[in-house]
């Protein structure tokens, strides 16, 4: 098997696949605006997808290429796609599932049209909601109260490593060329339910108070400032009380054991929010 290059080798996912392929005894190549914030054993070099030399810079020797894209627009991903497809054979891209209102981020199927093209091979992994975006609410979660929109709305979220172990089987096995996986947690769980459990795993009493939306989207827009896409978050979560997003199973039928739960999840950050 040929080297494999992990872009957002620091990222929350990136970080799992680069120390599970070492773990592996497999060629691998971080790529990283940090490196230095990679684990010491790995061959490692710094790099800005926003900027196409340097993928092209770590692209020697490259065979696969685990791409994690940056921000909430393509932006340069025409370029940086090109890049790869001169020198990898093929990607594993992480995506986004699409709700059935097609809120989802635009920009995501953009690029997956993009590798479509490009004449690489590709598998599309498509988790919908992350567990570890959960820890946004971490400092209201200290105060004992959260206050966010859309309460009822459920998710099966994911936990990161999963994303991170479906990676690496599809990038070390075959006939995953073509493919698209929607992947998700085994958990269908509201908002208010995330943080009642969370409160149950620190063992402290958490109550979860509705925001307006109107007062989400100055928050999001202040942290995020891409009025498109906190629109389109917002829409996501109303979308989710009366159209829930559902647990897929697919994790299970790829790796042959269960999700991890968004229980397990906590329990493992719990600290974060202590």
């Amino acid at each position: 098997m040929g080297k494999i290059l992990v872009t957002g080798a620091t990222g929350n996912v990136g970080r799992h696949v680069v120390s599970r392929l070492t773990e592996a005894g497999l060629d691998v190549r971080a790529f990283a605006r940090n490196p230095e914030r990679v684990q010491a054993d790995v061959e490692t070099v710094r790099g800005d997808l926003t900027v196409p030399g340097t993928v092209e810079a770590a692209l020697a020797d490259v065979e696969s290429v685990f791409l994690v894209w940056p921000g909430f627009t393509t932006g340069n991903a025409s370029d940086v796609i090109s890049v790869i497809a001169r020198h990898a054979r093929r990607v594993v891209y992480v995506s986004a599932n699409v709700s059935d209102d097609g809120t989802a981020a635009s920009h995501y199927q953009e690029i997956e049209e993009l590798i479509r093209r490009s004449g690489l091979g590709w598998t599309f992994l498509r988790p919908g909601g992350f567990a570890v975006n959960t820890l946004g609410w971490a400092d209201q979660i200290r105060q004992g109260v959260v206050r966010w929109p859309y309460g009822k709305a459920s998710r099966a979220l994911i936990h990161e490593q999963d994303i991170a172990a479906v990676a690496v089987h599809v990038l070390t096995s075959g006939g995953h060329n073509g493919a698209s996986y929607v992947l998700s947690g085994p958990d269908e769980l509201t908002q208010a339910e995330q943080v009642r459990v969370i409160g149950e795993v620190i063992g402290r009493e958490v109550r979860w108070e509705e925001l307006p939306p109107e007062e989400a989207r100055e928050q999001l827009m202040a942290g995020w400032g891409d009025p498109a896409f906190v629109d389109s978050a917002l829409r996501t979560w109303e979308s989710f009380v009366t159209n829930p997003e559902r647990a897929t199973g697919t994790v299970e039928k790829l790796l042959g054991r269960p999700a991890l739960t968004f229980r397990r999840w906590a329990e493992e950050h719990a600290a974060d929010f202590s």
